[in-house]
């Protein structure tokens, strides 16, 4: 026990602890309700911030307080895990803040998946309660289940959960059409509905955007030209 606290207190296992007790902190202040669950959620998927970034990422349907929870958590046992097998045995001196930036982003990048995966086997248990169906189902996949007319409401159910309902708010004469699988967007929250697009239209928006971050990133790395 003694080595594997003298591990945790180590650089970079110590980045991932000091998080971990900054996160504690703020669910015991969700707990006893002076911290709102969805700080750290907007309204809507269009501008790049913490959430619509998760999302991408596939932890759709769950607040990204809870994404960060757990991707930290199996951050940090990936680091100490490296820390007591490898780097406590080797004398890297100050070579060890290089190194130990390394194993952090390593770790965040194998946590990654296995965190989005055992958030999506949470989600549909979360689900039942009121305080995750707002706006941590943004980006969450629905299927259209009721058309009201010819107005702007239409009803539907989240993509493998029969038992959710959530409402879909469009323009006038463009409600979706029933049976069309849609994903939420933005979220109204003086009427408790979503925005939604086709999940077509998601998906090559997505793929449009991420071609643009790459380009944008090849011109910022790109060498500066000394011809005139």
């Amino acid at each position: 026990m003694e080595h594997v606290l003298h591990a945790a207190m180590q650089f970079p296992s110590i980045v991932l602890v000091v998080l971990l007790g900054l996160l504690a902190f703020y669910w015991l202040l969700v707990l006893i309700r002076v911290a709102p669950l969805d700080l750290f959620e907007r309204d809507s998927l269009k501008e790049d911030h913490l959430a619509s970034t998760l999302v991408s990422l596939g932890f759709a349907g769950v607040p990204a307080i809870l994404a960060l929870t757990i991707i930290v958590a199996i951050s940090a046992v990936f680091t100490l895990t490296v820390e007591l097998l490898i780097l406590r045995w080797l004398p890297l001196g100050l070579i060890r803040i290089p190194v130990g930036v390394l194993v952090l982003w390593l770790s965040m990048v194998a946590a990654s998946p296995i965190a989005a995966s055992l958030c999506h086997g949470l989600h549909r248990g979360l689900h039942r309660y009121r305080p995750f169906t707002r706006r941590c189902l943004l980006g969450e996949t629905v299927v259209v289940t009721e058309r009201q007319g010819s107005g702007e409401l239409a009803f539907a159910v989240i993509d493998n959960e029969p038992n959710s309902a959530v409402t879909l708010h469009s323009k006038e004469g463009a409600l979706p059409l029933q049976g069309e699988r849609r994903v939420l967007v933005k979220y109204l929250p003086s009427e408790s509905a979503y925005r939604s697009v086709s999940e077509q239209d998601y998906l090559e928006t997505r793929v449009h955007l991420n071609k643009l971050r790459l380009n944008r990133k090849k011109r910022h790395s790109a060498p500066y030209s000394t011809s005139h």
